[in-house]
């Protein structure tokens, strides 16, 4: 297969079939050959990120992301996605492993922010315990000169719950949760607008989508990206 890009998923397995998902509808295609080539790596048994980043003595999801990465890295395609932001904390060194660019979620989800709501200035933050401590999203809105805002100890339990027990465990969305959320790091934190950083996040706005407040969905905007960089190499 020529042109190909490949995706190191399965982090968790619903929010990479959604991601998959939304990438092919967003393709403009008509035809089968039309659609994109890719290779989905769902690597479903690897370690919980969140766990690990707030408790080294859990198992590290690292090896096995650089396992996949050499592995597919021997095939040489145009580049990798992954949808996972959490797995994001392993960046640099996967990156370092390869010589093939890796798109940065968190990163392009800022720029999505500021290209968007070019006056916001205070930018809410959601996803796991994992993301929120090691501070993934609130270094890139720092170095895109804006404030972060971080949930509450309230909020993000309630963030653990939806991402966790609702989605991941019973894979359903707590619509009044899930919107509950937003409008507290809204009301409440007094962000401009929210960063979903969390694929299950997402998984949750695709299927009860908050429409009313201000946010910007770091998996659609993976998905964009994926298909200009996509449709851009395969020309």
């Amino acid at each position: 297969m020529q042109k190909f890009f490949t995706i190191i998923g399965g982090m968790g397995t619903m929010a990479t079939e959604s991601y998959v998902h939304q990438l092919n509808l967003r393709t403009p295609a008509h035809a089968d050959q039309e659609y994109l080539n890719y290779i989905l790596v769902n690597h479903a048994t690897v370690p919980d990120r969140t766990a690990y980043i707030l408790d080294h003595n859990q198992p590290s999801p690292l090896p096995s992301l650089l396992e996949d990465i050499q592995q597919q890295s021997q095939l040489r395609p145009a580049f990798f996605t992954l949808p996972c932001n959490t797995a994001h904390y392993f960046y640099e060194d996967l990156q370092a492993a390869t010589d093939i660019p890796i798109l940065h979620m968190p990163r392009e989800t800022v720029k999505e922010v500021k290209r968007r709501y070019p006056k916001a200035r205070r930018i809410g933050i959601t996803g796991t315990r994992g993301t929120i401590a090691d501070k993934i999203y609130e270094h890139e809105v720092q170095a895109a000169g804006l404030e972060p805002v971080l949930p509450t100890e309230a909020i993000e339990n309630e963030t653990m719950d939806l991402i966790y027990h609702s989605i991941k465990e019973n894979n359903t969305v707590d619509a009044e949760l899930y919107h509950r959320i937003i409008r507290q790091m809204i009301d409440e934190q007094h962000a401009d607008v929210v960063i979903l950083g969390c694929t299950e996040l997402s998984l949750a706005q695709e299927r009860e989508p908050e429409t009313t407040l201000p946010t910007v969905d770091s998996q659609s905007v993976l998905v964009d990206r994926t298909l200009e960089l996509a449709l851009k190499q395969r020309q």
